[in-house]
This record gives structure tokens, C-alpha cells and sequence, in this order.
């Protein structure tokens, strides 16, 4: 680039540099525009205020003249004394309520409130909650929310409420509890066909719920807090459970939506489905408001005007827990594969694998025998039975190349330049080669304890046994156990320190530094100086799981000091128990073999040094050729 080229560049940067500070307005222009906005936005809220407040008059004002008027539509339906029905049994205690004869209080029996201190659980109550069926009829709405229902048929298990609408005309939901958890639901109108239009065949059902705080942890149980909805053609979804999403567009056809925290459930199924295009709502609360996330779904299901086929709906009201989900999911007479036990989140395809047809059954077994805290420890005894063949032989890979590294020096002293590293390569192959080693071996360990430690990460938070279950010092393993704790809230720290995540972090320091040791060891060379860079990241690696893992659970801090702390101790074992001397003398031995009958040389090593060695190959024919190039 010339001298008047970068002139030329240089003026023309001025000279936008200069037009943009020209252009650019005032303050006082900009206060003024800020001021402008801030009117224009006033006024709008202030005529959307005026506009909701009219419309809520009117309303209030037709509902009024509803009531006056005795030939309106369910005249005597509009203005009455509520009343509050109980069924219950051993599990569930549920409160209908008379006006829009729906559920607006559920109990949920033997689980301890970690919050209040009560001995069930209360999943929502009438200020929480909100569940409205609306059918569009040619001249008017019907909300059943604005509806009293006389009850009859009441049992401790089932209720009939029925809302009049004049001569023979009528809106009846019928209910029924089951023996646990589940409540079933029949909705019909009679005589009532003419008030529609002819292709009417849908209503619109909005369920609203402000999910409860029930764990001591706010932040760990909030993750687990999420909006969750099965597709009908199979599989489920959920709504970010961080972020703020505001009537999300579901485009296909959902058999079931359920608003979820860590550990119990409200979930809505449909006989006849919930249509394409729901809108969910999922709102994070702020932390020592009492709630987790604001729920909202907006859907539409099958109506008949006729009366004859009713809209049926079952409600499951309780525990995520795996087993019992799918016991429960039988009792539903809707004949679906409706996945409840996806409630239960396991984790990716992979992990959720490993779960569901491992962990499981095993913490099934071992949960009938031994307390929580043992079951962990036991599986994870049984995780390093299963991994220790394929451990011990990555460690014998790695004690391998311990014992060659003079060797390796030896062959590689001649390639200390910068552009001797593909030499230095290959001679290092060839030797593990004639050796019969494997250097990606070593690798072997972390690759084996990766999905299982991700496995588990996503088991133990949603595994419901370890609730209010104690060990040792851990008072509850399904929430973090402070060994120390203050007021205010940290950034990144939060308002406690967890005892297990300590250990936890320590265990990995240890574990770190045997696994560096070991790496180092069999090093060759530069690259002991290249691994400082790597050491200083795995040193720093536990700081980064202190402020991630302070706030889990206990049981899963635990279950990671516990892998941790058996995974050290098979090392330093694995380390006493090999006699170097004899290592190399065996390998001594394979090398006598294969020095005169390269033929035998296999493994990845081999390949690899074949590899390198065709490119090397390449790489002086492109060389020559470049080479030729210049000389022409």
C-alpha cells in the first residue's frame, strides 16, 4: 500500500469521524427526544389503563344486568353462596370450589414441608391458582369461572357440580378421585345446541398457576422448575427454565401440560388432546417472594354442543417420582403412551440411558436395604467395579510410557528445533510402536467417568427418595447442607457455604494433582513445559465448581467426593502395586520381538506413525515441487 492510498484512508476516516460528531444531536436535543418518548409512552399506557378499566366495566355492568334480568343466560347461576367440597384419600386431599367448580386447593399427604414446617405438602391454594373453561356461543361467552355450580353426588371421592342455564339447559362436571393421586373429570352441556354455532367444536381452557417455593434452596430447586407439555405424536418439551417466555406458540397437538417444580406436579391431561398453537407462559419469580415461576397455558380442546360425547380431562395432583408416575399413567382410562415419567428429567439421550436402565433399578435395589447415604456410596463402589478393568488398563498404558520416557529422550535428543516437531512425532511413535503402546490410553479414565458423572447430575437432584433423608452431618441430601451461613446474598456465592461442595473441591484438587503427576511422568521433553499452562487450568478447575456447586444438593457434592476420593485411591493402588522395573523388562522383551519384524507393530501408534508418515511423505513431494517452481 502506497503513501497516498493510506492518505486517501486516512482523510476519509476524518471525515466520517467528523460528519458523525456534526450530525450527532445535542443534549439538550436528545433530553428532549427522551422527554418526548417518555410522554408518547405515558400516554399510551394511560389510554391502555382506560381501555382495560372500560372493558372491565362493561363486563362488571353486563353481569350486573345478567343478574337482573331473569330470563338471562344462567340468571341463577350468577349470584349465590360458594362452597367448598373435600375429596380426599391416604395421598391427595383436594378443595373444589362451587364457583367455577374447579380445584382451587391441593394437599398433598406423607411429604414434609421443608418451608412452613407442616407435614404435607400444599401445591397451590385459590390465590395461587386458576382454571377457566370458556365456550363461545353465538351471542355471548361462557366462563365457567363466572359460574356457581350446585354440587351434588359428594362422596369423599367424587362431586357432581351442575350450573343452570334455564329449562333443561345446564353445564355438569362430573369428578372422580382415584386411590392416589390422580382425578378424573367429565365435562358435558345439555340442551344448550342451538346457543352455537353450527361448527362449533372446541372451548378454550386457561390454567394459571404461581408455582411454590418447598425446598430451602431457591436457586437449586428453581432449575428444576419448568413448564413441561407432551406431544401427542410423542416426546416432551419444556420452557426455558432461566428465562422469561411469554406465550410461547406450541404448534403441535399436546396430550398434557404440566407446571412442575423440583419435586411435585399439576398436570392437565386431555382426553381428545389440547389443538395446535397453546400458548405457555413460564415468568421466573425473584428469590424471597415465596414462588419459583409464574405458569400460564392458553389452549383449546374438543367441545360437543350436542352433549352427547363429554370433554374428559384427568389431573394429577403429586410426587415426581419415576416408578410411581408410571403406576399412576395406567390408571388414566384416555389408553395413551402419555410418558408421565418424563417428568422426571434423566437427562440427554445418552445420559437418560444410563438412568433409566442402570441407576434406577439399582438405586430401586438398594434403596429397600440400606439408607440413602449408603445407597450412594454403594453405587458408586459398584460404578469403579464395573470401570476398574477398563481403568487398570488405561493406567498400565500410562505407566508404559513412564517407564519409556529415557528411551523416548533418547530417541527424540536430536529434534529440539521448532520445525523438528513432525520429526520428533514420528520417532516418538515408531518407538511406542516397537513397544506395542498406546499414548491415547491414558485418556481412557475421563472419557469412561464422564457420561456417568453427567448421568448422575442429572439423576440425584430429581431422584425424590433423597428428600428429607439424612446423613451423616447432611441433614437433608436433597439440599445443600451449610456449614456456614449469613444474610445477605454474594454475587457467585449465594448465602451460605456448603460443606460437601468443599469437599468435593478438595477431592478434585487431589485428584487433579495425582492425575497431573501421572501425565508429567511420562513426558517428553518440551512437553513438561506446555502441561504448566494445563496444570494452572485443572488447579483452577475446583475454584470454578465451588461457585457452580455451592448451591446443589448435598447428595450430589457427596456422591462426587465419594467418586472422587475412590477414583484417587485406585490411582495411588494402581501406582504401589506396579513394579516399574518389571514393566519395562516386559516390554524389553516385546521390543526384541518386533525390532526385526516391523510386521507386528499394530495399535493405534502404528497407524498413527503411518499416518505421519505419509504425510511427511507429502509434504517433501510438495516440497520438491514448489521447489522446481522457482527454479523455472
Amino acid at each position: 500500500m502506497d503513501k497516498n492510498t493510506i492518505i486517501g484512508f486516512v482523510l476519509i476516516a476524518l471525515i466520517l469521524i467528523g460528519f458523525s460528531w456534526w450530525s450527532q444531536p445535542s443534549k439538550e436535543e436528545v433530553q428532549a427526544q427522551q422527554e418526548q418518548l417518555a410522554k408518547q409512552e405515558a400516554v399510551k399506557a394511560k389510554a391502555e389503563k382506560a381501555a382495560k378499566m372500560t372493558a372491565l366495566l362493561k363486563q362488571k355492568a353486563a353481569k350486573a344486568k345478567a343478574e337482573e334480568d331473569t330470563t338471562a343466560l344462567f340468571h341463577n347461576a350468577l349470584k349465590a353462596q360458594t362452597q367448598n367440597i373435600v375429596l380426599k384419600n391416604k395421598k391427595v386431599e383436594l378443595t373444589l370450589s362451587s364457583k367455577g367448580a374447579t380445584v382451587e386447593k391441593a394437599i398433598i399427604k406423607n411429604y414434609k414441608d421443608n418451608i412452613h414446617g407442616n407435614n404435607h405438602i400444599t401445591l397451590f391454594d385459590d390465590k395461587d391458582q386458576a382454571l377457566n373453561y370458556t365456550l363461545a356461543a353465538k351471542e355471548t361467552n361462557i366462563s365457567t369461572q363466572d359460574l356457581f355450580f350446585q354440587p351434588s353426588n359428594v362422596t369423599d371421592s367424587t362431586v357432581t357440580f351442575t350450573a343452570q342455564a334455564g329449562a333443561g339447559k345446564s353445564i355438569i362436571m362430573q369428578y372422580l378421585l382415584g386411590s392416589d393421586y390422580m382425578l378424573h373429570m367429565k365435562f358435558s352441556i345439555n340442551g344448550m345446541q342451538g346457543l352455537f354455532a353450527p361448527n362449533t367444536a372446541t372451548m378454550d381452557v386457561n390454567w394459571y398457576d404461581k408455582c411454590r417455593q418447598q425446598e430451602k434452596g431457591f436457586t437449586f430447586e428453581n432449575r428444576y422448575a419448568t413448564l413441561t407439555y407432551h406431544k401427542t405424536d410423542g416426546g416432551t418439551d419444556y420452557l426455558n427454565e432461566n428465562s422469561e417466555k411469554v406465550d410461547k406458540d406450541i404448534e403441535n397437538q399436546i396430550d398434557w401440560v404440566a407446571f412442575k417444580n423440583q419435586f411435585f406436579s399439576a398436570v392437565m391431561i386431555a382426553k381428545h388432546n389440547f389443538g395446535d398453537h397453546s400458548l405457555m407462559t413460564s415468568i421466573p419469580q425473584e428469590k424471597g417472594s415465596g414462588f419459583l415461576k409464574s405458569y400460564q397455558a392458553k389452549m383449546k380442546t374438543f367441545l360437543d354442543p350436542s352433549g352427547k360425547t363429554p370433554s374428559e380431562f384427568d389431573f394429577y395432583y403429586g410426587p415426581n417420582d419415576f416408578r410411581l408416575l408410571q403406576k399412576v399413567e395406567k390408571e388414566s382410562k384416555f389408553g395413551k403412551d402419555l410418558e408421565m415419567q418424563r417428568l422426571v428429567y434423566l437427562g440427554w439421550p445418552l445420559f437418560r440411558i444410563i438412568n433409566r436402565w442402570f441407576t434406577i433399578y439399582v438405586f430401586d435395589w438398594l434403596s429397600k436395604l440400606f439408607s440413602m447415604g449408603i445407597v450412594l456410596i454403594l453405587i458408586t463402589l459398584l460404578l469403579k467395579v464395573i470401570t476398574y478393568p477398563m481403568v487398570k488398563k488405561s493406567y498400565m498404558s500410562s505407566a508404559k510410557m513412564r517407564v519409556l520416557k529415557p528411551k523416548l529422550e533418547a530417541a527424540t535428543a536430536q529434534y529440539d528445533k521448532p520445525e523438528d516437531q513432525m520429526q520428533k512425532q514420528q520417532a516418538m511413535m515408531g518407538e511406542y510402536s516397537k513397544y506395542g503402546v498406546s499414548p491415547l490410553s491414558g485418556c481412557l479414565p475421563m472419557l469412561i467417568q464422564m457420561p456417568i458423572w453427567i448421568a448422575m447430575f442429572n439423576f440425584v437432584p430429581n431422584a425424590i427418595q433423597l428428600r428429607g433423608q439424612s446423613f451423616l452431618w447432611m441433614k437433608d441430601l436433597s439440599t445443600y447442607d451449610p456449614i456456614l451461613s449469613w444474610s445477605k446474598n454474594i454475587p457467585l456465592l449465594g448465602d451460605h457455604l456448603s460443606l460437601t461442595c468443599i469437599l468435593f473441591c478438595v477431592a478434585q484438587i487431589l485428584y487433579s494433582w495425582m492425575t497431573m503427576r501421572q501425565q508429567k511422568d511420562q513426558m517428553v521433553g518440551q512437553q513438561a513445559q506446555q502441561m504448566k499452562m494445563m496444570q494452572w487450568m485443572m488447579y483452577l478447575m475446583p475454584l470454578m465448581f465451588f461457585f457452580m456447586f455451592n448451591d446443589y444438593s448435598s447428595g450430589l457434592n457427596f456422591y462426587y467426593f465419594i467418586s472422587l476420593f475412590f477414583s484417587a485411591a485406585i490411582m495411588w493402588t494402581l501406582r504401589k502395586t506396579t513394579n516399574d522395573e518389571k514393566l519395562l523388562a516386559i516390554l524389553e522383551a516385546r521390543y526384541k520381538n518386533n525390532q526385526n519384524n516391523p510386521q507386528k507393530m499394530k495399535g493405534f501408534a502404528a497407524r498413527l506413525q503411518a499416518m505421519q508418515a505419509q504425510q511427511a511423505e507429502m509434504q517433501k513431494k510438495k516440497n520438491e515441487l514448489e521447489e522446481k517452481k522457482r527454479k523455472l
